[in-house]
């Protein structure tokens, strides 16, 4: 089908990649709305938390779809590295970079499987945290512990770097490369990224260094 091999080729797989990560920049930013309620107190946030999975039909449906995008994101990303790496080309050498930023365009699958052993991690300690806890008790416990801590707010230092070269992948593939827009889009490499490392981090260290003792 010609579906099938628009997908699996170059371009294809460039738009799977693009498509992916604005579906995960779009849940980033679902993710950091809620969880800054974390700053209102702790009612609020259990609020928030209870009303969320007061819809378990419609959880499930969104957890599934979010999984597949993962590992759209995840296995197309890795193979489009190694691909490129043997042709040694760069993913995207069409387009004139506004900001160069090789480190971060060199690390992605590092960083990417460093975000993907958070999220192993991040599961487990609040997906599967006892039923009868309420989540805003389980989030003060474990981010409360100085090193697990510390792991969230490195974790969301490589997601910040990840999302600084992402971010620009994704808009020069949907064709968002002007000079009227470059030193814009150049900006929002940057903004975005410190935006949720910012309030991420910052939940992490609310809890870590005692200031949300009263949460």
């Amino acid at each position: 089908m010609w579906f099938v091999r628009f997908l699996t080729s170059s371009i294809g797989k460039k738009l799977i990649m693009a498509t992916s990560g604005l579906l995960l920049f779009l849940f980033l930013c679902s993710h950091v709305a809620g969880n800054a309620t974390i700053f209102m107190g702790s009612d609020v946030f259990q609020s928030y938390a209870d009303e969320l999975h007061s819809h378990p039909l419609i959880i499930l449906v969104f957890s599934s779809i979010l999984l597949l995008v993962f590992l759209a994101h995840i296995f197309v990303g890795l193979y489009l590295f190694f691909e490129n790496r043997e042709t040694s080309h760069s993913r995207y050498a069409v387009f004139n970079r506004v900001v160069k930023n090789s480190f971060a365009s060199e690390t992605m699958p590092y960083t990417g499987l460093f975000i993907l052993a958070f999220l192993f991690v991040h599961i487990f300690g609040f997906t599967f945290s006892p039923k009868d806890v309420p989540i805003s008790v389980t989030v003060k416990e474990l981010l409360g512990s100085f090193f697990y801590a510390l792991f969230y707010i490195v974790s969301f230092a490589m997601l910040a770097l990840h999302l600084s070269h992402g971010f620009w992948s994704m808009l020069q593939t949907f064709g968002i490369n002007h000079p009227r827009y470059n030193a814009l889009i150049a900006k929002l490499t940057i903004v975005f990224p410190l935006f949720f490392l910012l309030i991420f981090g910052g939940i992490a260290f609310y809890f870590m260094t005692g200031l949300g003792a009263s949460f």
